[in-house]
């Protein structure tokens, strides 16, 4: 047993440092590692040096500002995390591995009056085609993200009121899913993991204070506040949707009027367009009609752009984020989108806040939440367990999906 304060624990307590470094960024040179963990360049390079011996990093040649470097990364086979994304229409799994690289993809259409249970064995049963398409034993898996289109309550796990997935409210999605697989699954709510997603992938990287933005079905923001994901006490922080833009305006699903949501959200939006486009009209097929010159279209993106953006210069009033990143289909319109919420934020935030702001469009389109789910699970892994070669759990063998 190591001693509190010893030159034993205060080595490990280095090592664990370094190994936590490096499994949430993917990937960092020395001098990065150095900076990111405050040890010294002599010290993280004996600590590399050491975990390389045990075969728990990789260390490849790279360049960093021109000069020579040395890239350290988690060994590919110290196991794998996999991230499941539940969306109004659809399901998407990944499964990746420790040095942040994405083995395997697959996304399937969900029916959104699909019971938990069904898509529960929906899930189960991608998840164990993915597992046996990278070749890679069940017993590597060291845990699960899982993301769900609605509040989940930080104390009981359990998922709140959504209109996205009606049949699913009262359940606990990571205690269904656990049950199923037998290694731990972390959940979150879909605006939270694509925040995750694009601050570790996507346009979000190398940022500490950001807000995603994703219009679907719904509206929400994953705020992201000193480089960590903020949920609130009770994990409903972020529900941008539910600014009040007109107490007057068209009743919203909570029960209020003049919501964000009633603005901007799909199921208000697309009725304005389908008596001259025809009730098949999605929010894709807005975005497209809109870039190829359609005027009713391009109108309609821009009045959402504009109330979007009064959402955001309350974000920037209460919170000053450095970046705003739009997630969803909306995204894909580019400036037609992006330049209204910029002209609203110029009109509704406080200058010096406004000044600070960059507002993007995601990088990662779709994957960004099942991307973040990945993100999830590796961010929830235990360090000690990597370096004592057990950080992998294994998939419970009674499951008939892994038989």
């Amino acid at each position: 047993m190591e001693t509190p304060g010893s030159q034993s624990s205060l080595h490990r307590a280095n090592l664990e440092r370094v190994v936590r470094a490096v499994r949430l960024a993917g990937s960092l040179t020395q001098a990065e590692i150095a900076r990111t963990t405050g040890l010294s360049a002599a010290t993280v390079s004996n600590i590399v040096r050491e975990l390389k011996d045990r075969g728990t990093v990789e260390v490849t040649p790279t360049s960093s500002g021109g000069r020579r470097a040395r890239a350290v990364s988690l060994s590919g086979d110290a196991g794998i995390v996999i991230g499941v994304d539940f969306g109004h229409t659809h399901l998407r799994v990944a499964v990746g591995n420790l040095a942040h690289q994405v083995l395997a993809e697959e996304s399937e259409p969900l029916d959104v009056d699909a019971s938990s249970t069904q898509g529960f064995d929906r899930a189960e049963q991608l998840v164990s085609r993915l597992i046996e398409a990278t070749g890679v034993d069940r017993s590597k898996v060291a845990g699960v993200g899982l993301g769900v289109p609605g509040p989940i309550d930080v104390e009981s796990g359990t998922l709140g009121s959504t209109a996205i997935l009606p049949g699913w409210t009262g359940t606990k999605p990571a205690e269904e899913l656990r049950g199923r697989l037998g290694v731990p699954v972390h959940v979150d709510n879909d605006a939270n993991l694509g925040a995750l997603g694009e601050m570790v992938w996507g346009s979000g990287r190398g940022v500490q204070d950001l807000a995603y933005i994703k219009v679907a079905s719904g509206v929400g923001a994953g705020l992201v506040i000193s480089g960590k994901i903020y949920r609130g006490p009770g994990g409903t922080a972020g529900e941008i949707g539910h600014i009040t833009l007109d107490e007057s305006g068209p009743v919203c699903r909570c029960g209020n009027r003049g919501c964000l949501e009633t603005f901007t959200a799909a199921r208000y939006v697309l009725p304005l367009l389908q008596p001259g486009h025809g009730t098949d009209l999605t929010m894709e097929g807005v975005v497209r009609l809109a870039r190829d010159g359609d005027p009713g279209c391009r109108r309609v993106i821009a009045d959402v752009g504009r109330h979007i953006g009064s959402g955001v210069a309350n974000l920037c009033n209460l919170l000053n984020p450095s970046r705003v990143v739009l997630g969803g289909d909306l995204a894909e319109a580019g400036e037609l989108v992006l330049g209204p919420i910029r002209e609203s934020v110029s009109r509704y935030a406080i200058p010096s806040a406004a000044r600070q702001l960059s507002v993007l469009p995601g990088a990662l389109g779709g994957r960004a939440e099942v991307l973040g789910a990945l993100a999830l699970a590796l961010s929830e892994m235990g360090d000690s367990t990597l370096l004592d070669g057990t950080a992998t759990g294994s998939l419970a063998a009674s499951s008939p999906a892994f038989t």
